[in-house]
């Protein structure tokens, strides 16, 4: 039997593109509202519009950067006054750059961390008053959160930064029948550029012997937002073929 998320409100971060599109379609493909943000203008942004659009369903694709506060407010302002309540929120929304640590610049250290892991946490604190009981998070990390990779060290630090986030928040809103869990992907086939010799190399990590689908992700996704999963909450699910 399919899952089905009717009457589901769902926020998923950074829902314009690569695995955070297919989140946002297999959410709505399921039954459930949808509303995503972008931070930049692009086709990208409206090509989601259209298919969202096709699918029916009361779905919102909204401007908003969520490294800036007041971005989130806004966000969170407009789930309110769309939808009142929310079942599902998607921490998806991240930045990574390839970088020696010995050139990493301040800068950039700090604009990885306001994305990948200090926004999850204000989206959840500003969406506090609208989540129903029984409502799930699902922050969307990493693999490398937990094996580490040459070049990425800030990237590594905010997705281990926002396991520690899961557990501890799963722990203190369990009570109130809210579920926190982190989708971690390994190695995905996603429409950004990648040199094949990388995405040989990454290949040749995976025990399936091939990179993964954004749709793949999105599954795991949808059932941590369904009832199916109602006694799972504070943990890290990897989803990357056997890293």
């Amino acid at each position: 039997m399919d899952i089905r998320l009717t009457g589901n409100k769902a926020l998923v971060t950074g829902g314009t593109r690569g695995i955070g599109k297919a989140i946002v379609l297999g959410l709505a493909r399921a039954g459930a509202d949808v509303l995503t943000c972008y931070r930049q203008d692009s086709e990208a942004a409206e090509s989601l519009a259209r298919e969202l659009k096709e699918l029916g369903g009361a779905h919102h694709v909204v401007k908003a950067d969520v490294s800036r506060q007041e971005d989130i407010d806004h966000l969170i302002e407009e789930c309110r006054s769309r939808y009142g309540h929310l079942t599902t929120i998607v921490n998806n929304a991240g930045v990574i750059t390839h970088v020696p640590f010995g050139e990493l610049k301040p800068e950039v250290w700090q604009a990885t961390l306001d994305t990948n892991l200090t926004a999850a946490m204000f989206v959840v604190r500003q969406a506090l008053p609208l989540l129903i009981e029984r409502a799930s998070i699902v922050n969307v990390g990493s693999r490398v959160a937990t094996i580490g990779i040459p070049l990425r060290s800030h990237y590594t630090a905010a997705k281990a930064g926002l396991i520690g986030l899961t557990r501890s928040l799963a722990k203190e809103l369990g009570p109130q029948g809210v579920r926190v869990n982190v989708v971690a992907p390994g190695p995905v086939q996603t429409e950004a550029e990648v040199a094949p010799e990388v995405l040989e190399r990454y290949r040749r990590l995976v025990a399936l012997g091939r990179l993964g689908l954004p749709e793949e992700i999105a599954n795991v996704v949808v059932f941590l937002a369904s009832d199916r999963s109602s006694f799972v909450t504070g943990e890290t699910i990897h989803v990357d073929g056997g890293v």
